[in-house]
């Protein structure tokens, strides 16, 4: 029997040769998103934290921290780069199902049925080593879940609605927050995990976006209590919160009109103008709602100028991947990304799930003295390793071509 055949179509593993118009400046970014992502692994922030004085280390450190609260490192840029990327696909699924005679009905109904997977995974994903299963919707598959069937009715319009949306969102968000009363005296700050001295806490109209006492961290201390739950959901120590799935979607619709540009028949130079303007245009946007006060730079609350900021990040990625790739031919400078991207959820499940079954196989058949020999850089080499056996995985699913789809 045909294994391939035997396999539901909407969650297959899928296997098959590289589509020949396949656009592999997509796929290395994404490779790169993910590589950031599976490189927490080399714990910079021990060496950093051994080498007090190394401004090397410390620089690396923070590029793979997220910032406490307002602001932008490296790191940051991972979750919205990989929630714009779905929108930038979405043109090439959407055309590529509509040349195989698709209907709507069974477009929707993978949609829905796709949506509820990457929802179910990243419960499932966060609910590891856990006593039940722990309801939580504020990491990046949660998120691109809840907003992806939207997405989906949007890619099905004209860029006009798209831009639209987009702005209807974001400023919706917004009114929410700005709208929603400011901390009395009598509120209990230890309760929502905060502090009334605490040094990133915003003042004047900004304050509206503070950690643990804003719209969104009300609704989860609501929302996620309908759920069964090891102990009453008071609030997500980092301030991240189920609500900000709304503009996310706003970063998936950036995405998606990037890909509508992508997918026209537009010159590449009237393409890279495209992304670069829409790049600047997103950061310099995002920067003043910021510096104005209107509007604070918040990645943990998925702020309506952080979806304009780091969306304009994405834009600038895109563009460059796509000026060195597509333009300039350089596809084997970035094939070990290319790997990665090419099976991103694949890449997102095994660094979740085999990340610390390998370092403690390592540990064991190498034996604890070896890595000692490299202190302090021992838990960088220690995660070196471990991110080339995760690489050589991804790897061996790329030479059979097996690619993990949903």
């Amino acid at each position: 029997m045909n294994s391939e055949a035997a396999l539901p179509p909407e969650t297959r593993v899928e296997f098959a040769n590289r589509p020949s118009n396949r656009l592999t400046s997509i796929d290395v970014y994404r490779g790169l998103v993910m590589f950031l992502m599976m490189a927490e692994v080399l714990a910079i922030g021990r060496v950093a934290q051994a080498l007090p004085e190394s401004g090397f280390w410390k620089f690396l450190h923070t590029q793979q921290s997220h910032v406490e609260w307002v602001g932008c490192v490296l790191h940051d840029l991972i979750q919205p780069s990989f929630s714009f990327l779905v929108g930038v696909a979405l043109p090439f699924s959407l055309a590529g199902r509509a040349a195989r005679g698709q209907s709507f009905a069974k477009m929707f109904s993978h949609t829905i049925w796709r949506s509820f997977l990457l929802i179910a995974l990243g419960i499932f994903l966060r609910s590891i080593g856990r006593k039940q299963t722990n309801f939580t919707f504020e990491d990046t598959l949660t998120q691109i879940g809840l907003g992806y069937t939207f997405l989906f009715l949007l890619g099905l319009r004209s860029v006009k609605w798209q831009w639209s949306a987009l702005v209807l969102i974001l400023a919706g968000y917004w009114a929410a927050f700005a709208l929603y009363p400011l901390p009395g005296a009598d509120f209990d700050w230890a309760a929502a995990g905060a502090q009334p001295g605490w040094q990133h806490n915003l003042q004047g109209f900004a304050a509206h976006w503070n950690k643990n006492a804003n719209a969104a961290w009300a609704f989860d201390r609501w929302f996620l209590n309908l759920f069964p739950r090891e102990r009453p959901f008071l609030y997500n120590g980092g301030g991240y919160a189920t609500l900000s799935f709304i503009p996310t979607l706003g970063t998936m619709i950036l995405g998606l009109i990037a890909g509508g540009w992508l997918k026209s028949n537009l010159t590449h130079r009237e393409k890279l103008v495209r992304f670069c303007i829409a790049g600047v245009g997103g950061l310099a946007l995002g920067l003043a709602l910021h510096l104005v006060g209107v509007n604070p730079i918040v990645k943990r609350i998925w702020t309506p100028s952080w979806t304009l900021f780091s969306g304009g990040w994405c834009f600038l990625f895109l563009a460059g991947f796509y000026a060195l790739i597509e333009l300039k031919k350089l596809h084997g400078w970035f094939f070990p990304l290319t790997v990665i991207g090419m099976n991103s959820i694949a890449a997102y499940c095994i660094a979740h799930l085999f990340d610390g079954f390998i370092a403690g196989a390592l540990n064991t058949n190498l034996g604890p003295g070896f890595f000692k020999m490299f202190a302090p850089y021992d838990p960088f080499v220690r995660g070196a390793l471990v991110l080339l056996v995760l690489w050589l995985m991804l790897f061996w699913m790329y030479r059979r071509r097996v690619f993990l789809k949903i």
